[in-house]
């Protein structure tokens, strides 16, 4: 791993609108308390035919509505950012970010593909034949890492001829995400809960991350992906990794890894007799979502459509912790709130000596709310008061830790603050290795197959609910119920 921080980061496609939207908004949270290396320059290259004051000002518009956004660390980043017209398809483009490079190049490079993976292998080989790629370069790779495995196969063997797998950071932004991070702060940082992580004492364990938008714009892209490929395949099986995995040796890139793959490795296939029992697709129709109505998929992308909107998933890890315990996934658009949260139930009392209390009595759980705000409850039983005459009764309480409010006077980073200093830095710990990326596409080519070959198509939802009524089923049919 590269400690010597990067004085020059490479931004390819910075007029597109993951770059506009959060990347620049992310490298001003971090100018503002000045975290980015002090001689750090920036180039930003896209097709747009624009010069360096033209993209600032662009630039600027976005930067001012930044919640933190003063006109000193505004100016500062402005100051340091260039604007590079490059036609991607056109070597001889490239001539122009050969000489910017090396007039500003002063130690290592980070390079920043915010463009369509399709552009990776020939941006890294345009790299490579321009002489921009020595071994302290690194790379970050937005998501999706292809389209399956075998496309994911092909973009990772294209960068990996021009880069080594220690210099490519792939970005699952979920992974800077604060709650993210508590998570593993909660589990490998207190005593309390870790003897408790296992099939011993947990029922269930349910991961949901639901989305009150619909396409927002994005049609073509996510009518070609659909849940499966945009969702399952990185955020919510990258949470299921955290989850799951076993208590690393060091808060390090190769022992959080390592104990990661071996999670996805013990993912049991979901295929054959199993797959109607244990998946679930699903498309919402017109609805409602606040009280506002809103058309259905098929509406807002113009045609009749197989893509999946709606996941919910019965999944296994088939290793001595988790053995016998359901995870269930669940992932949609146009869910009534938005939300992301994992939620533990853990093992009723083997006997209650409250008969008195018997209809009240919940098994404990453990909530784990990511987004939209971040918080932590254990649900307990307490003794409801009262005196008792007819024996002791029961009521079910919560002990919440609300982040927000135990931690206002710090900032709230953004997920790509976090991910930009440690690619800049060096620290690959919170991205995704080839081997992850790569098994997350076996297991979930697996269930895309099973579904085409047995003609299963996705089953409507009311746009404002919780899915298709075979979500519910899901669950139910196990004695159990989803979270709501």
């Amino acid at each position: 791993m590269t400690t010597q921080p990067a004085n020059l980061l490479v931004i390819f496609g910075a007029t597109g609108d993951l770059a506009q939207r959060m990347l620049l908004p992310s490298l001003l949270g971090l100018e503002v308390d000045e975290l980015l290396p002090e001689k750090l320059h920036i180039v930003c290259c896209a097709r747009s035919d624009l010069d360096t004051s033209a993209f600032r000002n662009m630039a600027a518009k976005q930067l001012q509505r930044v919640e933190h956004a003063d006109d000193v660390p505004v100016r500062r980043l402005l100051d340091r950012i260039e604007y590079l017209s490059i036609d991607l398809s056109d070597a001889a483009s490239f001539a122009k970010l050969t000489k910017v490079v090396g007039r500003h190049k002063n130690g290592n490079v980070l390079y920043h593909l915010s463009t369509a993976p399709s552009w990776y292998a020939s941006i890294c080989d345009r790299l490579a034949e321009s002489g921009l790629i020595d071994p302290d370069c690194r790379i970050m790779l937005e998501k999706p890492i292809g389209h399956d495995l075998t496309s994911s196969r092909e973009i990772n063997d294209g960068t990996g001829r021009a880069f080594s797998e220690s210099q490519i950071y792939r970005v699952d932004h979920y992974l800077g995400k604060e709650g993210v991070q508590n998570l593993l702060a909660l589990r490998f940082g207190n005593s309390l809960f870790e003897p408790l992580w296992s099939a011993q004492h947990v029922e269930q364990v349910q991961i949901t991350v639901a989305e009150t938008v619909g396409v927002e714009g994005r049609a073509g892209y996510y009518d070609e992906y659909g849940a499966m490929r945009d969702m399952v395949q990185n955020h919510l099986l990258q949470l299921l990794c955290l989850t799951a995995m076993e208590p690393p040796s060091h808060f390090e890139p190769a022992a959080v890894r390592n104990e990661k793959i071996k999670v996805l490795r013990s993912l049991r296939p979901i295929g054959g007799p199993d797959l109607a029992g244990h998946s679930v697709a699903g498309q919402y129709t017109a609805g409602a979502i606040d009280g506002k109505a809103v058309p259905g998929y098929v509406e807002e992308v113009g045609e009749k459509t197989r893509t999946e909107t709606f996941v919910g998933l019965r999944a296994h890890i088939d290793n001595w912790r988790w053995s016998g315990v359901p995870f269930y996934l669940r992932t949609g658009k146009r869910m009534p709130r938005r939300m992301t949260e994992i939620y533990f139930q853990f093992r009723s009392v083997p006997h209650s000596i409250f008969p008195a209390a018997e209809a009240q009595m919940q098994p404990n759980a453990l909530i784990i709310r990511l987004q939209p705000e971040e918080s932590i409850s254990l649900s307990l039983m307490n003794k409801t008061p009262g005196l008792d005459r007819d024996g002791v009764k029961l009521s079910q309480v919560a002990l919440d830790l609300n982040l927000h409010d135990a931690f206002e006077d710090k900032r709230r980073r953004s997920a790509y603050e976090r991910l930009y200093l440690d690619a800049l830095e060096g620290n690959s710990t919170l991205f995704v290795r080839r081997d992850e990326v790569e098994t997350a596409w076996e297991w979930v080519d697996g269930i895309i197959d099973g579904w085409h070959k047995a003609g299963i198509e996705p089953k409507g939802y009311p746009a404002g609910t919780w899915g298709p009524s075979s979500a519910v089923a899901l669950t139910e049919r196990h004695g159990h119920s989803w979270r709501e």
